[in-house]
């Protein structure tokens, strides 16, 4: 992969992680098109990086505020429920400690399954049509305020597992799954994005001990950073487009694209 490909490719993950399509999925049919053989799942992992450093961008001070007020409370001291139940920061740091557990799990016991699963096109087409009527069901969703609690996030949690399998769209399945428990949009939206910190920097950590580890030519080294920017500055545009969209509770405008594309590529891929 040289230069020009990653970065056309680190533009393809910045707009698609935060619109419901599946950045994943998109980024094995890019590199499909490309003529890229063999996926590789290390720029998979820093691209969705550069996304990552898009939300902590946006959400700079949601981030301080959650790790100020977890770090000011000893969790087994005396008071903590009281602190618990006082303080929302604190709250939703417990939240996000909880809601990634599944994905951690999942991520961990079956790494070399997974990393299968980007080398099959077809079955990313196939995850694709999945996610398109993921996003039609919320259309059956009704717009209500109810707290995050911490059964929802386990839910929301268990979806952000499923999203690992690449054509599923993990911004689209963990805020429609909000939005199904009854989630105000913007507040299943802004989980959501929180909820990909802890997941997508566990998974770069071990990806950077492994690239110390094995070391990396300066050609792939260029490819990663290419990538990592252009994915930094598309997602970083299209968080906003996201939010207009969720205020409008417009996200199944995206499913019929999702279908079409899945469809498609199944006529259309060997």
């Amino acid at each position: 992969m040289n230069v020009g490909q990653a970065a056309f490719l680190g533009v393809i993950q910045g707009l698609t992680e935060f619109l419901p399509v599946s950045s994943s999925g998109h980024l094995v049919l890019g590199e499909t098109l490309l003529g890229i053989k063999e996926q590789d799942i290390t720029f998979e992992i820093f691209v969705h990086f550069g996304t990552l450093l898009a939300v902590i961008t946006v959400f700079y001070k949601d981030i301080l505020n959650i790790i100020l007020a977890f770090f000011s409370r000893q969790i087994f001291s005396p008071g903590f429920s009281d602190y618990y139940r006082k303080n929302a920061d604190f709250r939703l740091a417990i939240y996000l400690i909880i809601g990634t557990i599944p994905a951690v799990f999942v991520g961990l016991l079956f790494k070399d399954q997974i990393e299968q699963l980007f080398q099959d096109p077809r079955l990313v087409c196939a995850m694709l049509i999945v996610t398109g009527f993921i996003l039609l069901s919320s259309l059956i969703t009704h717009r209500s305020s109810k707290e995050l609690g911490i059964f929802n996030t386990v839910i929301i949690g268990i979806a952000q597992a499923f999203a690992i399998l690449p054509g599923i769209s993990r911004s689209g399945s963990t805020i429609v799954t909000g939005l199904h428990l009854k989630l105000n949009p913007l507040q299943a939206a802004r989980f959501s994005f929180l909820l990909s910190i802890p997941a997508i920097l566990g998974a770069t950590l071990l990806e950077i001990v492994g690239i110390i580890h094995n070391g990396i030519s300066i050609e792939n080294f260029l490819a990663l950073a290419a990538g990592t920017i252009a994915a930094y500055i598309s997602g970083y545009i299209a968080i906003e487009s996201l939010l207009s969209i969720i205020r409008k509770g417009k996200l199944y405008l995206f499913s019929p694209y999702c279908i079409l594309l899945g469809v498609t590529g199944l006529l259309l891929l060997k």
